[in-house]
């Protein structure tokens, strides 16, 4: 069978990758607050929310960066030649993600370099999720284990 992602070698620096979009409604945020238990009323009290600088309630940042690790998985990109995901560094939520809010993830690649072993290499991206607005809400550094072409 077939894969339909991408290898290490079908990845060059510098090159940009983007996802579509999806919108973030206060369903999606119930689910996870109740997948995660994270209650933390900035997320699940109205009430309690509209006395923050944000005037309601917002999307938790992790939402917001599972979230943007499913666009990447929805791409095809990683199907089937993804290792492994190595690590996420530097995650800075910068602005919230509302209710309502349409978000798509960017990637650029800025390194890709062959493993140790024959079959593999790393490909690192910086990631930036914006908003429908094009404002970032959050940026990091995300580092994959890409199968190589025999």
């Amino acid at each position: 069978m077939q894969s339909r992602g991408r290898y290490f070698e079908d990845f060059k620096v510098g090159e940009m990758l983007t996802t579509s979009r999806r919108t973030v409604e206060g369903g999606d945020v119930s689910r996870f607050a109740g997948l995660t238990g994270d209650f933390n009323p900035l997320h699940t009290d109205e009430v309690f929310a509209q006395q923050t600088p944000f005037g309601a309630r917002v999307a938790h940042g992790i939402l917001t960066l599972a979230v943007s690790n499913g666009q990447q998985n929805l791409s095809g990109w990683f199907e089937g030649t993804a290792f492994a995901l190595l690590g996420l560094d530097r995650v800075k939520f910068t602005a919230p993600v509302k209710f309502g809010d349409t978000i798509h993830t960017e990637m650029t690649v800025t390194q890709a370099r062959a493993s140790s072993k024959p079959d593999r290499g790393v490909v690192s991206f910086d990631v930036m999720v914006r908003n429908q607005h094009g404002e970032v809400v959050c940026t990091y550094e995300t580092s994959v284990l890409m199968r190589r072409r025999a």
